[in-house]
């Protein structure tokens, strides 16, 4: 099943321009001064709205992860160590991201970051979720949750933690966060999943119907979520990945993550299971 998002004009001629013209690309001169490109890249990373930091993007890439000191590895937010990793100038020639499987995964990230988006326009709970399972078994340590606002938001329901907390208690919560949800454990499936219902029935949980929600949440988050729904998700999303990955990798569509059944069902349905 191909993704309603993917089939959308816009991610079509975005996924084939990035398709025909990274392997274009031979310095960052060239990648950061193609908007559509670079742009791309970014959103495949969850950080399309650094756009216009292309100073820092510059700084992100050039200092790489090797050096414990670079920029990638003192920012707080883990995202921006992804992207440097995924965008080395330093390996090849060829280019490591120019390479057809390097091609492939951005594209595929890029693909699922636009339909969690697109959920969470819907029901914040369900993004939230989606994103978790996606990033769950990366993470290295405690403190990356605590820089990533997605991972922290599902930490901080999980734990019952409130959204804001004292800046000098970050070691506290880092070890909070460990002991409530292992790092290590992430890579296993099974805790993983109970992980992800506890936090979508939390998030029920505290802030109810989608009907209130909006208003409710406006300065924490964007919409409550749904178990109902997550679960939809959640149960049908590996066997929608086992469909789509061969074709998103074939470059023949743009199957998506997600199939457009669904999604539409997800759609249907109300917040408290209704």
């Amino acid at each position: 099943m191909q993704s309603i998002t993917a089939q959308t004009p816009t991610a079509k001629h975005a996924i084939a321009y990035y398709r025909t013209n990274i392997g274009k690309i031979t310095s960052l001169d060239q990648f950061v001064g193609d908007y559509r490109l670079l742009s791309f890249a970014l959103n495949a990373y969850g950080l399309g709205d650094q756009i216009k930091s292309v100073a820092l993007v510059r700084k992100v890439i050039e200092g790489g992860v090797s050096d414990p000191q670079s920029l990638a590895n003192k920012l707080r937010d883990p995202r921006w160590k992804r992207f440097a990793v995924a965008f080395d100038f330093k390996s090849g020639p060829p280019l490591a991201f120019s390479r057809s499987s390097s091609v492939q995964m951005t594209v595929q990230s890029y693909v699922q970051q636009k339909l969690e988006s697109d959920q969470g326009a819907q029901n914040a709970g369900v993004q939230l979720a989606l994103y978790f399972r996606r990033i769950g078994p990366t993470i290295t340590n405690s403190y990356e949750v605590m820089g990533d606002k997605n991972l922290l938001k599902v930490a901080q329901t999980i734990l019952g933690l409130p959204a804001s907390f004292n800046a000098a208690n970050i070691d506290a919560i880092a070890a909070s966060i460990k002991k409530a949800m292992p790092i290590s454990d992430l890579r296993n499936p099974q805790v993983l999943e109970r992980l992800t219902e506890r936090f979508t029935a939390m998030f029920d949980l505290n802030y109810g119907d989608a009907s209130d929600s909006r208003s409710n949440l406006a300065a924490t988050v964007d919409a409550g979520a749904t178990v109902s729904a997550a679960a939809a998700i959640l149960g049908g999303i590996v066997a929608s990945n086992n469909q789509t990955l061969s074709s998103l990798a074939s470059g023949a569509g743009s199957a998506g993550l997600l199939g457009s059944d669904l999604l539409m069902s997800i759609q249907r349905q109300k917040l408290g299971g209704a």
